[in-house]
């Protein structure tokens, strides 16, 4: 229901295109794909961090 269809990324991809121009467009991807490895890094060590004080509990006891 709230995915995105091929139609939708489409329109996506061309409006874009339209406001990046074909020279910056691969600029932009990897911009994007850089944030996206960020943020998936930083919840990561979140989660570690979230998850480390409840495993030294368990072994005190």
């Amino acid at each position: 229901m709230f995915g995105l269809g091929p139609t939708e990324l489409l329109i996506i991809l061309g409006v874009v295109l339209l406001i990046f121009g074909p020279s910056k467009l691969p600029e932009v991807g990897r911009a994007i794909g850089r944030g996206i490895r960020e943020f998936r890094s930083a919840a990561k060590d979140i989660e570690e961090a979230a998850q480390a004080p409840d495993e030294e509990e368990s072994t005190k006891e």
